[in-house]
Formats: structure tokens, C-alpha cells, sequence
């Protein structure tokens, strides 16, 4: 349910539908973001430039010579979108990850934590069926949940400079795959060969809002002889 319309500068509005993160409440952003890209499609609301949902937000960008925030608001306001589809074509996606001690840099150290072995961890992590909550942060990296309360981890105390492109990494109840590698604080516990992003393509990312994520174990010998079709 959306809780709040506000302004964000002179030509965005942020969606607010409350605090919590959860799967319920992240359909209802998709639903509403789904229904903006389908009015703009349609041409029945004007001068957006784009829109980016979130967690539990979905923030809107307006060009301000062709509309104003509270023509859009009261768009919103105004339609039923209850009955949109949450995706185009909503999926799921089995992805390949190799949990080599070379790519899993944190798995002692969960050990540690969780009080669970190797192989517990890594059950644990397969037999999750994983949700898209969203798209972003770096083009293509999704942010999946949610993780099995046993394996819940805060943060690294300090971040690491560089994490490899296509590391998995959990952190509290949610997991995600670096698209690019880039500087990071998530607990790395394997990594994958698959390409989720490819700018080059005509669907540049693989994943969408609402998706569902698989992940299935792999050799290192099966990870570096995996081809991106």
C-alpha cells in the first residue's frame, strides 16, 4: 500500500510504501513501476524521464518544462493500478556458482559466525529460492532475497577495494551478484561465470524486479570452461 507522495528537488517524487522490506510490499512497488512505464508508453502522462524502484520506494524524474509534481501525484493518485502485472515476463533464473575456497573469501569466516559448516552454508544457500527486490546500485546488480536466517551477516567491518565481477555476496538477509568489479563491504561466498549484464545485447540485463533467482553449484573446472551464450 503506498504510504506518501514527496518531492525531491524541483523534478523528482519518491513513492514511499512504508519501511519494511519484504516480498509483499516490494510487489506493490513493481506494480506501480510497471504502471508508469505502461502510461508512458502509452503517452498518458508526459515529460518523465525515468523511474527506479527500490526496496520499498519507487523515485520519479520529471523533465520540469513539461510537467510539474503535482500533475503527477494526482496521476497517481488517480488510477487503480492494482490489477497491473508485476512483470512483463517474469522468470526464473538458474544461475551457476562455483564455491571454491578461491572465490568463497568469507566462508571461514561465516563458519565462524553461523556455527554451520562448509557444506550447511552452501545447502542452505542452494535450496534458497532467491526474490529480485530490485536492480541497481551498478548497472544489472540485483538484490535478491531473502537469505536463510541462519546465514544472516552484517556488513565487513572494513570494505574491500576491489571485488572480482560476478562474486555472490550475502549481507543480513539479502544476497547479490557484482555485475562489475567494484569495491564492496558484502560477504563474498562464491562466484559465478554467468553474464547478467551485457550492454552490448538488445536486453542488456538478464534480470527483472519480481524475477526469482536459483543458484546451482559448479566445479571450478566446470566455472572456467562455462560459456555466455
Amino acid at each position: 500500500m503506498l504510504k506518501k507522495i514527496s518531492n525531491i528537488g524541483d523534478c523528482g517524487i519518491t513513492c514511499d510504501f512504508g519501511d519494511e522490506v519484504n516480498k509483499k510490499t516490494n510487489k506493490e512497488v513493481i506494480k506501480l513501476f510497471n504502471f508508469i512505464k505502461e502510461s508512458v508508453s502509452n503517452k498518458k502522462i508526459k515529460g518523465i524521464l525515468n523511474y527506479t524502484p527500490s526496496y520499498n520506494k519507487l523515485i520519479i524524474n520529471f523533465e520540469l518544462g513539461q510537467t510539474k509534481s503535482r500533475e503527477i501525484i494526482e496521476f497517481i493518485k488517480t488510477s487503480d493500478y492494482s490489477n497491473t502485472i508485476l512483470s512483463e515476463k517474469n522468470k526464473l533464473v538458474e544461475i551457476p556458482i562455483c564455491y571454491d575456497e578461491e572465490f568463497a573469501l568469507d566462508l571461514k569466516r561465516l563458519e565462524e559466525k553461523t556455527k554451520l559448516s562448509f557444506n550447511e552454508i552452501i545447502k542452505k544457500h542452494i535450496e534458497t529460492d532467491f526474490f529480485v527486490y530490485m536492480i541497481g546500485f551498478v548497472p544489472g546488480q540485483p538484490f535478491l532475497g531473502d537469505l536463510d536466517k541462519n546465514l544472516y551477516h552484517d556488513r565487513l567491518d572494513t570494505p574491500r577495494i576491489k571485488i572480482n565481477k560476478g562474486s555472490v555476496g550475502i549481507v543480513e538477509k539479502f544476497c547479490t551478484i557484482y555485475t562489475f568489479e567494484s569495491p564492496g563491504g558484502w560477504n563474498i561466498i562464491g562466484r559465478t561465470p554467468f553474464e547478467l549484464f551485457n550492454i552490448n545485447k538488445k536486453k542488456t540485463s538478464i534480470l527483472s524486479p519480481g524475477d526469482t533467482v536459483k543458484f546451482k553449484s559448479i566445479t571450478k573446472e566446470e566455472f572456467f570452461s562455462f560459456k555466455n551464450e
